[in-house]
């Protein structure tokens, strides 16, 4: 038993040697057909796959280098280099075109095809971006030196007038490239919208992909709909040069020394009109003037009543008391036309600062008016421009004999301002005078209100008219201050602003805003007497911070009257007042809770809104989250 027992036994390992033998054989042969079979697809793959992979890379990496450069010729206004580097980048476009193509199969390829089809989709995109930019240089190059750019315009025969009214007559031929660069700006966000950033990771090594991808379409979402929202304007400037019939416009000075809710109290006025790009200076006067000649008085507004001294009716220098400048612009117009009714009808209204005005000097140069020097150069007497310290002295220091026309120095300014830069060769003063009211607009400097509905659309979309924002992502805040004294102290008041934003753990949002004032500055000697310049006195300041509409108040800390909710202009409204004397400051803090909870995971988003002229120091605001 136990023999056949060990012989049974010796039989089964003997088998199982030869099993063992015969399955190693077979896995040896497996091993050696599989990495023949790998060796096969890697050599077939090189012609196939490795090769075109190498090309493709090869061909983004001139394309990034090629993009590069057309960014930098676009930010330097380089028109001339712009268009050539685009030719450039469209020919690495075109490359990666052709090399993506011998790729192209493997999207049918499980996990790997969607990303390959994302990687076409952003080359579509770039291609149609370059169509845009190619489209736009053809399109802006003949104006070149008009806008401020570098490049060669074909206006350059003839006078200035003869120019411009040459290049203002061909903006018609314009228009049709409008609707071509909107059809590809669309085509783009179209290609770009189709990709998910969800199915990619949140970063690869020490690189952000996700958010990054995020912030890209955004961009580019962003540019292509405000393009496709100021199309309309941009059709319409030949219209508002009066290529087809005379425009003429109201320009407003706003003296931002004096702060008021669209900027600046209103100080001087111009009428001017264009006809086929030329333009003519009207008239030019001090806003008194009109006031004078106001065959209706008004009573005051409540705010007026209650935060400014002994002003018992309503004029039209200070009538812009709302902060959104298109609403404070009709109640200008219904309160001119009511009660001048002759006044020369316009198309629109046209506001700008303190700032626009020693900006154009800067440009043009020196003016001299009722023998005083108005320049750009800093005045020790005030630490501001000459031009500022002039105007002020001019039009507010006490004498000892009756002056009349005390403020038509400024309208006078404006006239021999907008004289000059009329009247002289586009390529020695228009570009740069373009690029600077561009970039006054975007500091809302300058403010636009026109009649014509469609120009209108576009100029808001682009934030040049001034308007408080009717949609909001989530939060919302806007600070508007008003001086209600006649002293110029807002030249001197620096104003911070913090926020502590509280994130309940049931998503609930309470907030405390606190806005500091300080005037370093000494006081100025306002007695009538002593016949000196009142620049610098106490600010009477009536403050509205503007929140989401349903927003609570919590608690308001620091203002010296009663103060007041209300909802206005699609938000809630918290109001109240202060005052700062000089060397002196001031601190406002408001608590409350906002009308919306706040969901676990969501991105907090915060738009605030500066009101013109106004520039913060300082805004800091920190979120906590309870657990």
């Amino acid at each position: 038993m136990e023999q056949g027992f060990k012989k049974i036994t010796f039989k089964d390992d003997k088998n199982k040697n030869k099993g063992e033998e015969k399955k190693g054989n077979t896995i040896g042969k497996l091993f050696l057909l599989s990495f023949f079979l790998l060796a096969i697809v890697i050599v077939l793959s090189i012609p196939f796959l490795v090769i075109p992979s190498y090309n493709l890379y090869t061909s983004v990496q001139k394309a990034v280098l090629s993009s590069q450069e057309v960014y930098t010729s676009f930010k330097n206004q380089d028109i001339e280099t712009s268009r050539s580097k685009l030719i450039n980048l469209e020919k690495d476009l075109n490359n990666i075109d052709s090399d993506f193509t011998k790729i192209s199969w493997t999207k049918v390829i499980p996990f790997l095809g969607v990303y390959v089809k994302d990687a076409k989709h952003v080359l579509e995109a770039g291609k149609a971006a370059v169509s845009a930019g190619q489209i736009t240089t053809e399109t802006i190059i003949p104006y070149a030196d008009l806008l401020g750019f570098k490049g060669k315009s074909t206006f350059v025969s003839g006078s200035a007038d003869e120019r411009i009214k040459l290049a203002v007559e061909t903006l018609d031929k314009v228009v049709p490239s409008i609707d071509e660069i909107a059809q590809k700006i669309e085509q783009m966000e179209q290609e770009l919208h189709a990709i998910d950033p969800d199915k990619y990771p949140e970063k690869i090594g020490s690189t952000r992909i996700k958010s990054n991808l995020i912030t890209v379409k955004q961009i580019f979402s962003d540019t292509a709909s405000l393009f496709v929202k100021a199309r309309p304007l941009l059709k319409k400037v030949p219209h508002l040069l009066g290529t087809k019939e005379a425009k003429t416009y109201l320009v407003l000075f706003q003296n931002d020394a004096e702060l008021r809710a669209t900027g600046g109290f209103i100080t001087a006025y111009a009428i001017f009109n264009i006809n086929k790009g030329k333009m003519q200076v009207i008239r030019a006067d001090d806003i008194y003037k009109l006031d004078e000649v106001k065959r209706k008085t008004y009573p005051a507004p409540s705010s007026i009543v209650k935060y400014h001294k002994n002003v018992t009716n309503l004029n039209l220098r200070d009538i812009n008391l709302s902060p959104d400048y298109v609403a404070s612009m009709k109640d200008f117009e219904k309160m001119l036309f009511e009660s001048i009714p002759d006044f020369p009808k316009f198309d629109g209204i046209v506001a700008l600062d303190t700032h626009v005005l020693v900006e154009s000097i800067r440009i043009l140069g020196e003016f001299n008016i009722y023998g005083r020097k108005f320049s750009s150069d800093n005045d020790k007497r005030c630490d501001c421009p000459k031009a500022i310290y002039e105007l002020e002295d001019y039009a507010t220091r006490p004498v000892a004999y009756v002056r009349e026309d005390r403020k038509d120095i400024i309208g006078v300014l404006l006239y021999q301002v907008m004289q000059r830069a009329l009247g002289v060769s586009p390529s020695q003063y228009w570009g740069k005078l373009f690029q600077m009211f561009l970039e006054e607009a975007k500091q809302k400097h300058i403010l636009f209100y026109f009649h014509d509905e469609e120009a209108q659309k576009g100029i808001e979309s682009l934030n040049f008219a001034g308007r408080i924002a009717s949609t909001i992502p989530m939060d919302y805040l806007h600070v508007n201050d008003v001086n209600f004294a006649g002293a110029k102290s807002n030249m001197f008041i620096k104003e911070s602003v913090k926020g502590e934003i509280n994130v309940g753990s049931d998503g609930t949002v309470e907030k405390v805003i606190t806005i500091s004032y300080k005037n370093p500055q000494a006081a100025s000697n306002c007695n009538l007497e002593a016949g000196e310049l009142c620049l610098n006195g106490i600010l009477r300041n009536w403050l509205r911070v503007y929140v989401p509409e349903g927003s609570t108040l919590v608690e308001f800390k620091g203002s010296e009257k009663q103060t007041v909710t209300y909802n206005e202009l699609g938000k809630t409204v918290f109001e109240g007042f202060l005052t700062v004397k000089p060397q002196g400051a001031a601190e406002i803090s408001i608590k409350y809770k906002l009308p919306f909870k706040v969901k676990k995971g969501e991105y907090y988003k915060l738009m605030i809104q500066k009101q013109p002229v106004l520039m913060i120091q300082n805004i800091q605001f920190y979120i906590t989250e309870n657990k």
